[in-house]
């Protein structure tokens, strides 16, 4: 019997030695070689491994970023001081410095006070579930259901609920990942550009009256805003305005002639144009390109913007030759904007 056990276990440690070997030569005959930049860019990126930028984390997209089939600033959540560092390992010209950040945003006001309700829900407190049973217990069918999808898969804690049952992000912390985004099952969320101010905060397509009859801040497609807007930027499509950003300007006027005040902005005054006395030469560029007349003045003097009439569309700015104009909010004192913009 003690011999039996005895080659039993000569037997098996024999064959776990000669296993064990056959998979040490095999490890280093079939080896695959990492490509060091991959380990430096794994450790460049921010590690959220979000899949914001379409490769499965940020391994798999440093692996891409090396066998160039993904771009340097492919990453949205570092943005452009990462891509400069990706750019340094990879040994070629920095790309990333235009990347504009992105951030997450509610496109819903329709709360516990303004949204009302078509029924009572006490299932599954998540939102997905809930939008399941007569899609959800609002009577807007596009409404934020208010369950906290977005809070859940959040991974920098940026989301939390308010107290009317609708998210709060804070931009701050906000990485653009967009996460919160593919999870919200009433697409209430969306990723833009932390440059655009304004935002129509309704998605219903309904007719206005019935918008009207379920939401008393959802947008009744008056089409008002279409009216103002001197940049055609903003149309009444399916019921709902939509802001073309390409064309938007942030004036503002959209959301200061909003009837139901769905169209918000990220600030309660907009930018006023002033201009600095000592850099202005009278070229009268400014003045042709205003949309609303609000600058005046002579060939060769300096120019006058009138307050009152100033949108605060920047475009007086960008055809400046000589940075004579300077985009304030205008809650500041103009004595105070030249003073600062002088000693630049």
């Amino acid at each position: 019997m003690a011999n039996n056990i005895l080659t039993s276990l000569l037997s098996m440690g024999g064959l776990g030695l000669l296993l064990g070997g056959g998979l040490a030569i095999a490890s280093k005959k079939l080896a695959v070689e990492t490509d060091p930049r991959a380990d430096a860019i794994v450790e460049a990126l921010p590690g959220a491994n979000c899949g914001a930028c379409g490769y499965p984390g940020c391994a798999g997209l440093a692996k891409s970023i090396v066998e160039n089939k993904a771009p340097i600033n492919a990453c949205p959540v570092g943005g452009p001081a990462v891509a400069a560092k990706i750019a340094k390992i990879m040994g070629v010209d920095e790309v990333g410095s235009s990347a504009e950040k992105k951030v997450a945003r509610v496109l819903c006001q329709g709360g516990k006070v303004e949204a009302k309700l078509k029924s009572e829900y006490y299932g599954v407190k998540t939102c997905k579930a809930a939008s399941m049973i007569n899609s959800g217990p609002k009577a807007c069918s596009f409404a934020c259901i208010g369950l906290g999808d977005c809070v859940k898969v959040c991974p920098v804690h940026a989301i939390t609920m308010g107290e009317n049952g609708l998210p709060i992000i804070d931009e701050e912390k906000c990485i653009g990942c967009g996460l919160c985004v593919n999870e919200c099952p009433k697409i209430v969320l969306a990723l833009t550009s932390n440059k655009n101010e304004v935002h129509v905060r309704c998605r219903a397509t309904m007719k206005g009256k019935d918008t009207r009859a379920v939401c008393s801040i959802g947008c009744i497609a008056c089409k008002m805003c279409e009216k103002v807007c001197p940049f055609d930027a903003i149309h009444v499509i399916d019921n709902v305005a939509v802001i073309d950003y390409e064309k938007c300007r942030n004036c503002i006027l959209c959301v200061e002639k909003c009837p139901t005040k769905t169209i918000t902005s990220a600030f309660p005054t907009r930018k006023k144009a002033f201009i600095i006395e000592e850099k202005c030469i009278g070229c009268t560029l400014c003045a042709k390109n205003c949309p609303v007349n609000a600058i005046t003045g002579q060939v060769k003097e300096v120019h006058v913007v009138n307050q009152d009439l100033c949108i605060g569309c920047g475009i007086c700015q960008e055809k400046c030759r000589k940075d004579a104009i300077e985009m304030v909010r205008d809650t500041h004192k103009k004595s105070d904007i030249c003073e600062a913009a002088a000693s630049k």
